[in-house]
């Protein structure tokens, strides 16, 4: 079941190499993937720190980027078994997908889980790993990023990311059409990655009020 979404994964991570590599080095990106494995978060590190943002400021992004998985870990905790470390362990599978396929089966939630995460984890990695030692070499002789224009994919990603969000029910497209508002107007007034982090807060305050609202 997991194996079509893990060749968008594989895909996924080989644009992830070649972005990075160019800000990151060789070995920061693959490191990266096999300790961190989120692809929002990893995106949202690597546009900052192209941008020459700070490394704390991207650590703060990929924090706020990958927030919803304390949600997605609180629907989880029923169902986990073991002690701390285990269900640690067991939660490094965690991801969007992975989490989407507990919720098909009231049984083996843990399971699809842990069969899905690995899969994801591993063509992630894979494709990092390619796009940094293979890609990544191809587009340095081809010109580099902005020369093919994919320098473009950062703000791509985070757009298609905002439109998921329009699509939506409820508050979720005001919360996120208010959160790209005021991202645009901090750009020219905060440093690198700062923007989003405040569009991020509003965004969450504006939805919070819509649901209490209704």
């Amino acid at each position: 079941m997991m194996a079509p979404l893990a060749v968008g994964d594989l895909i996924d991570g080989i644009a992830f190499g070649v972005l990075a590599a160019a800000s990151m080095g060789s070995v920061a990106p693959v490191v990266m993937s096999i300790l961190a494995f989120s692809g929002s978060a990893q995106f949202a590190t690597a546009s900052v720190l192209q941008e020459h943002g700070t490394v704390a400021t991207a650590a703060i992004a990929a924090l706020a980027v990958n927030s919803r998985y304390l949600v997605m870990g609180l629907t989880l905790a029923p169902v986990m078994r073991g002690g701390p470390v285990r269900r640690l362990l067991q939660t490094q599978f965690l991801t969007d997908a992975s989490w989407a396929f507990t919720q098909q089966e009231e049984e083996g939630k843990v399971e699809r889980m842990i069969g899905a995460g690995f899969m994801s984890r591993l063509a992630w990695t894979l494709g990092t790993v390619a796009g940094v030692f293979g890609a990544a070499q191809l587009l340095a002789q081809l010109g580099g990023l902005e020369r093919l224009g994919l320098d473009a994919v950062y703000p791509a990603f985070f757009l298609y990311l905002l439109m998921e969000s329009l699509g939506e029910d409820g508050s979720h497209p005001v919360a996120a059409v208010t959160a790209a508002g005021v991202a645009l107007l901090l750009v020219p007034v905060l440093p690198v990655g700062l923007p989003v982090l405040g569009a991020a807060a509003v965004g969450v305050l504006m939805g919070w009020m819509l649901q209490r609202r209704r």
